[in-house]
């Protein structure tokens, strides 16, 4: 049996909830390894819909570890919040069934603060953060002055580190014509909520080492996508981490020869949430049909998603860049009723073809997509559960995704339902 990661391969929000829950009932471990709580998954399990920003998609799954990696930066207020809210919907949430790094950077409040003035001040790149204070966190974590999970059991360390951080936190809030951090207030707000975060402190690399040398199943879940990568996405309209399939050595504690299968999320068009380029972005009645009947709203903060044709091009350099193996193409029903549709299969750049992404922002901005049109299809898809439920066109439209992608389809998701997909390869079978 093979471990298996799941990355979005576009901007995000490509479907990856459904697929790793899918996924989660074959694995015995389920992992993050990077991001925040600015992610957010939707599953749908029957009649139960439960929204996750933090916690691994595993952890409605009676029996399975769920684990938050050192990767991942944790809001310690957002992660007991969302602990309690799954509570209410009955799911059972200990240490037993989760554990998070120790040596995990937590988010504080004057990450948030600082998340918040950038993204209002006047002058400077609007990045459309999530004001939920991860870029600063994953800042201070590089700057060598974050505080860690573990940190939380030394109050001598914790006052000591906390200073350090005041000291640089509270030029930069002066810089912004901001008051400083009440030292005081933040001390008993970290001291007040520290006991309920060690209670799932644990070296989370020794147990999945573990897991792994005694044949258990892993299942590594990235949060954003590929494209929001903070050194192969679009900068600067990126996330604060690496999202790549990669991550989920460093981001784990587990080996990068640990890692097995990658399996690239996709959805069967493109959507993107805030601010940056969108080459095959759609403002016409199109774009807002895919919006609609595919509820294209942010789970994390409501936010409308930008929509537009399938980009081949670009799911092609997510690809090469992940190592992934095959993909599991979501959302293939948004597409019901359409009379064609397009993919994008390159762009014109001063009169030059390419056929990747340029990294520099001018030309990011200046690329005109390249297309090709195929046959839309009129039947539904909705629910299908094999090929042969399938009509004949829209088979031709997966078969031409995976020809201009160069990676195999795995899964395909006809709706939201756990059920509905169309299963070609299992990911946990070498």
């Amino acid at each position: 049996m093979s471990n298996v990661v799941v990355v979005g391969a576009q901007w995000g929000d490509e479907g990856k909830g459904k697929i790793v829950d899918w996924l989660s009932l074959r694995a015995d471990v389920v992992v993050r390894f990077q991001g925040g709580h600015n992610a957010g998954h939707t599953l749908v399990i029957g009649n139960n819909v439960y929204k996750l920003s933090l916690l691994p998609s595993g952890i409605v799954r009676p029996g399975k570890m769920s684990v938050i990696g050192n990767g991942v930066v944790v809001d310690p207020w957002a992660l007991i919040a969302e602990i309690e809210k799954l509570r209410g919907q009955g799911v059972a949430i200990s240490p037993a069934n989760l554990k998070v790094a120790d040596n995990a950077v937590l988010i504080l409040p004057l990450h948030r603060d600082l998340d918040g003035l950038r993204e209002d001040a006047a002058n400077g790149v609007k990045i459309g953060t999530t004001r939920r204070g991860i870029g600063p966190a994953y800042e201070d974590k590089i700057g060598r002055r974050a505080i860690r999970v573990c940190d939380l059991a030394d109050r001598a360390m914790l006052e000591r580190k906390l200073d350090g951080l005041l000291s640089h936190h509270n030029a930069l809030r002066r810089g912004f014509g901001a008051p400083e951090a009440d030292r005081a207030a933040l001390l008993a707000e970290i001291e007040a909520i520290a006991p309920q975060i060690l209670e799932y402190a644990a070296p989370v690399w020794l147990e999945l080492d573990e897991a792994r040398r005694t044949g258990r199943r892993i299942l590594f879940e990235g949060a954003q996508g590929s494209l929001l990568d903070v050194d192969h996405g679009t900068y600067p309209y990126v996330t604060s981490s690496n999202t790549m399939a990669g991550s989920a050595a460093a981001g784990s504690g587990l080996g990068p020869g640990s890692l097995g299968y990658i399996l690239g999320i996709v959805k069967a068009y493109t959507t993107r949430v805030g601010e940056g380029p969108f080459p095959t972005e759609l403002v016409d009645g199109v774009g807002q049909w895919l919006g609609e009947k595919g509820r294209e709203f942010g789970v994390v903060t409501g936010r409308k998603r930008r929509c537009g044709w399938f980009d081949a091009a670009l799911v092609r350099q997510s690809v090469k860049l992940n190592g992934i193996h095959g993909i599991a193409l979501t959302k293939l029903d948004v597409l019901d009723g359409l009379d064609e549709l397009k993919i994008c299969t390159g762009y014109e750049l001063n009169g030059k073809r390419l056929d990747y992404f340029p990294a520099a922002m001018a030309d990011q901005a200046a690329v005109t997509p390249v297309y090709e049109t195929l046959e839309g299809w009129k039947d539904s898809t909705q629910g299908a559960r094999s090929w042969v439920d399938l009509p004949a066109t829209a088979v031709k439209y997966v078969r031409r995704v995976e020809e201009l992608i160069g990676a195999p389809v795995a899964l395909l998701s006809t709706s939201p339902e756990r059920d509905d997909t169309i299963l070609m390869k299992d990911p946990f079978e070498d």
